[in-house]
Parts: C-alpha cells; structure tokens; sequence
C-alpha cells in the first residue's frame, strides 16, 4: 500500500508505513529532524515489537497495526489532539501579532500585548489552528482544563469579546462562525 499522510485538525498526521521507494518510518524521522510540530499516528501492517518500538523511537506518537477498527483509529486521533504539545520554538505570526511560547509573549506590530492567562491560551489555540474553525469545547478544554463547565455560561464569548477589544489593529480578527465556533482570519 503506498504511503499516506492524512492532515487531521489540530496538526496531527496519520500515515502507513510503507511506500515505494521509501519508509515510512524515514518520513517519521524526516519530519522530526525538520521539526514539524505534529502529532504522528503511524498505521502499518507490521506488528512485531520491535517495529513498534522502533517506530515510536524514532518520533511516532502513536502506533496502530491493521487491520483496526475505524472507531479506534478516530479515538486515538482525538487522544493526540488533547494531549498538550511541549512549548513549542518558533515564534507564531497572523497578521500583526506574534506570539511566542517560550515567553507565553504576545506583541502587536513589536509592541507587548497585555493577556490575561485565558485570554493568551485561547489566542495561542486559534494562532495555532488558523485558518481551521476551533469548536467552543475544544476552547474550553484548552483555556479551562481545571474547571468545570465553561460551556454552560457565556465565559467564551466573555473571553472572545475581550480578545477582540485588544486587537482592533492587529491585522487578525476572531470570526464566530454561527453553530460550529471561531475561525482566526488575517484582516
């Protein structure tokens, strides 16, 4: 079966371990040399442990042998998408604003922006998934991770509103995009 590399939400990637030519294990290790800052799912017909471990070894963050059942393989997707990333290098630029995590620093055209510590978190999330929709639950997972239903009050839309009076010349705007939650565009 030829090689395969599906971009799922949230920069994670899926991909078979084979192609011509090549293995998908050195496309593994090639996007870890390059850091590229995705998650990676191998999927392969190799089940022996020391393909596992070699494969996890060299950068996969998950491995799933076929034949699979589809219901697992989507859970598995959705594990990768929750689990938090390691504070990440390089610097994130939309528009005006750059946003560096190694910092947890915002600035607008070079000068600081001042975020509140939810407020930075759900920037960061909608910078990192632009130009893809970011539902209200994956917000609320992101930003609250240790509370308990930000869903159920108007904190989301508190938040965004917020967010939205800080940037007015930032060179992004937070779109609501009606039923399916917020977009990240460059104006």
């Amino acid at each position: 079966m030829p090689w395969t590399v599906a971009t799922m939400p949230s920069t994670s990637s899926s991909g078979t371990s084979t192609m011509p030519g090549a293995e998908g294990i050195d496309v593994v290790a090639w996007a870890r040399r390059h850091r590229r800052p995705t998650a990676l799912l191998m999927l392969t017909a190799r089940d022996a442990p020391a393909d596992r471990i070699r494969g996890l070894d060299t950068g996969a963050d998950d491995y799933l042998v076929k034949p699979f059942d589809f219901g697992e393989l989507l859970a598995r997707v959705r594990a990768l998408q929750r689990r938090p990333r390691a504070v990440e290098g390089p610097t994130i630029e939309k528009g005006q604003v750059a946003l560096d995590p190694r910092k947890r620093a915002v600035t607008v055209e070079g000068r600081s922006l001042n975020l509140t510590a939810t407020e930075y978190l759900i920037l960061e999330l909608l910078m990192r998934r632009s130009p893809a929709v970011v539902d209200r639950k994956a917000i609320a997972e992101h930003a609250w991770a240790d509370e308990t239903d930000p869903l159920g009050s108007n904190a989301i839309d508190v938040q965004m509103s917020r967010l939205r009076a800080k940037l007015p010349t930032a060179g992004i705007r937070i779109v609501t995009v009606r039923g399916a939650g917020y977009r990240l565009e460059e104006a």
